[in-house]
């Protein structure tokens, strides 16, 4: 990729074919190592027709696998970006891709329904993984290149949905037979545990001579102030309430996977949960707010709150219309096949590889805060011409109007995680985490409103929850002059953010 894209505030390009550069080499490593997770995430998907034939499924088993599939993301994102943080994110892609590799080989080998929902389930850690490059392109790029470095991870690793869904039909079909679907998921199984091994290999989580700041406590996020406690305890409660709402899919209200009774059960594990959270953000702050924060180790939660919001109408937007557009091309326009009506949606997600390096290239060039305000105020005109997209709509211009409002909401994302990096360095992987969760816990909203409305009303839903984000986003403030980490030895270093 070329031109406006990768450009960068100080004029010099990122040359994406200098190998030499070890931070060229680092994103390149990187980008594919998200890739490969994205793959495994969503292997399942274009060859659902196949495991539904090989293991008699009902519609209903089929639909809870989907549900199943991104309900372990939301705590997965938390957990790996405060253990990213800790232990540097070279050892935990590994891990991750590794353990996932194994998970991948067990659901494509799974004999069972019980055992394939179970690998599905567990696969949603995957989904984690985007956590732990967010933190390693932030340490290796400066300032006004890690928008456009970031964008380029998070749009080209994206990719991976789609390469999944174009490749492993083909694959399947290569080798042939009934069990050709198993070996299809068991080849990417394989390939990411191959991929660990030359990850952790040639990672380095620092460029030469850098530190790699770490959190003085782990165990739940350090805050700087009393409100910015009590804020992040507000802002764990959306993720257990969407953790809650998935419970609800998964019972006889929904797609009948267990019990009313197991729901309550369930339901009281996650209050339980939420209880366990808050005393341990209690018990990590209360004694350094009591004392009194030191200035070089304060910093503004408002601005990952703000984020938050921002990625819950981004990403969350995009995971929820990927899922349901093909099917909306099908019932809305008469005289198209699934076959294309599948190809006219795929546009949405094609347009990641160009969308997001852009959001962040547009952060690094024209600052983060006008972006975001620019890229989520068409984000939410988008999806309101999409609430007026109908039959007699000409299909080329839906499908432009539609790969339209994609460019915002995917470089919104861009521009997101442009700033995440420049807020608190040793805590990049838990701001991550949280802000990535908020995306999951925004599809979940999102398909749970599809369920009670109609298709233009479920895109005007949107767009009025964008308008709250483009509200929240105009009290962000742009990253200007240093943030401030302390070493492990003691010493204060001071990192150049704008």
């Amino acid at each position: 990729m070329a031109g406006p894209a990768l450009a960068t505030q100080s004029g010099s390009g990122l040359n994406l074919l200098n190998f030499a550069e070890k931070k060229i080499k680092m994103l390149h490593l990187t980008w594919f190592a998200f890739f490969l997770t994205f793959v495994i995430w969503f292997a399942h998907a274009p060859l659902l027709i196949h495991i539904k034939e090989a293991l008699a499924l009902t519609d209903a088993q089929v639909k809870a696998l989907l549900i199943l599939n991104v309900a372990m993301t939301i705590p997965a994102r938390i957990v790996v970006g405060m253990l990213v943080d800790r232990y540097g994110p070279r050892i935990m892609y590994s891990l991750l891709l590794f353990i996932s590799a194994l998970l991948c080989i067990g659901f494509a080998f799974a004999q069972t329904y019980d055992a394939l929902a179970l690998f599905r389930f567990l696969l949603g850690f995957v989904g984690a993984g985007f956590v732990v490059g967010i933190r390693l392109v932030g340490e290796w790029f400066p300032h006004h290149q890690v928008g456009t470095a970031e964008g380029i991870y998070g749009g080209w690793g994206n990719f991976g949905s789609a390469a999944a869904a174009m490749t492993l039909p083909l694959l399947a079909l290569a080798f042939g037979g009934p069990d050709g679907w198993r070996y299809a998921i068991g080849t990417v199984g394989v390939i990411s545990a191959v991929y660990a091994l030359v990850f952790y290999k040639y990672a380095r989580n620092t460029p030469k001579g850098s530190m790699y700041f770490k959190p003085k406590k782990t165990g739940a996020m350090v805050v700087s102030s009393w409100g910015a406690m009590w804020g992040l305890i507000l802002m764990n409660i959306p993720m257990h309430l969407a953790l809650g709402m998935l419970a609800w899919r998964l019972s006889p209200a929904g797609v009948e996977l267990f019990s009313t009774n197991m729901m309550y059960v369930l339901w009281g594990v996650l209050l339980l949960l939420f209880m366990v959270q808050t005393q341990q953000t209690w018990r990590v702050n209360v004694e350094h707010l009591r004392a009194g924060v030191p200035e070089v180790d304060k910093y503004s939660f408002k601005q990952v709150g703000i984020l938050n919001i921002a990625y819950f109408a981004t990403f969350g937007s995009e995971l929820a219309v990927v899922s349901m557009l093909p099917l909306y091309f099908l019932e809305t326009f008469e005289g198209i096949s699934a076959v294309k009506a599948g190809m006219l949606a795929s546009g949405f997600a094609f347009m990641n590889l160009v969308s997001r390096p852009m959001g962040g290239w547009f952060s690094d060039k024209f600052g983060r805060r006008k972006s975001m305000l620019i890229l989520i105020g068409g984000l939410a005109a988008g999806y309101f011409l999409m609430g007026l997209m109908d039959s007699h709509w000409w299909i080329p211009m839906a499908v432009l109007a539609t790969m339209a409002c994609s460019f915002f909401v995917q470089a919104g994302e861009g521009a997101v995680f442009a700033i995440v990096p420049l807020i608190k360095r040793s805590m990049t992987g838990q701001i991550a985490g949280m802000a990535g969760a908020y995306g999951n816990v925004g599809a979940v909203v999102y398909l749970t409103v599809l369920s009670y409305v109609s298709y233009s009303m479920f895109f005007y839903v949107i767009a009025a929850s964008a308008l709250v984000g483009l509200v929240a986003v105009m009290f962000l403030d742009d990253p200007k002059g240093h943030i401030t980490e302390v070493g492990e030895d003691g010493t204060v270093h001071r990192i150049n953010v704008g």
